[in-house]
């Protein structure tokens, strides 16, 4: 899978992409990512990727040429024959789940849309995204933390990114478990907070009803 990431901030994923689930999903070479400056495709000696709002308020919106420019040679840059998803994340947008995280992770090249400032023009979800997500009822300073996060549902997801492929079937939101159940390890007691005695017992089925029953 190809990503293409456009933000004004590229320097934030810097690390992202290096750690953890994402940077073991690069390594392994079953994702490349690559972060763009949208300030890139500005077409004036500022590098503006913004405007006042028509009717007036507050803040600047984003402009949807300069977006659309980006999309445009990233979508010839790339392998003619791969499908291309562009993925918008706002809070106007549908809430992100895990059956979308699978659903992404089957695409060949998704490009990820990270707004700033008081938003973006409502012309790029209109014709420009594909999909519109959002990652929860709040407001953040901008897409790029959304971005990471999505990115990160989905490296999880690729063969050989995670050590133990069963981890995939027994987490929460599988189609298994809407919640994994509750997880112990050593030492079996502490301060005299102890693990429930049916996970010590050996007896797989009833360990397997316990979960089942969490």
């Amino acid at each position: 899978m190809k990503i293409d990431i456009l933000t004004i901030f590229p320097e934030m994923f810097e690390g992202v992409i290096e750690t953890s689930m994402i940077g073991r999903a690069v390594g392994t070479k079953a994702v490349s990512i690559n972060v763009h400056n949208l300030r890139d495709w500005s077409d004036d000696n500022y590098k503006s990727v913004d405007g006042r709002p028509f009717g007036g308020g507050a803040g600047m919106v984003m402009r949807v040429d300069v977006v659309e420019r980006a999309i445009k040679e990233l979508k010839n840059s790339r392998n003619q024959e791969l499908k291309t998803k562009v993925v918008l994340m706002d809070t106007r947008g549908k809430m992100y789940d895990q059956k979308m995280a699978e659903k992404l992770k089957a695409e060949e090249h998704l490009i990820f849309i990270a707004p700033h400032f008081e938003g973006i023009d409502h012309r790029v979800h209109e014709h420009l995204a594909d999909e519109v997500y959002s990652i929860g009822p709040y407001v953040l300073s901008g897409g790029e933390l959304p971005v990471m996060v999505v990115v990160d549902s989905i490296c999880r997801l690729m063969p050989g990114v995670l050590g133990n492929p069963e981890s995939l079937t027994e987490e929460s939101y599988s189609e298994e478990m809407a919640l994994e159940y509750p997880q112990y390890t050593r030492p079996s007691e502490y301060n005299g907070w102890k693990v429930p005695e049916v996970l010590l017992s050996g007896d797989h089925k009833k360990i397997d009803e316990w979960r089942k029953g969490k």
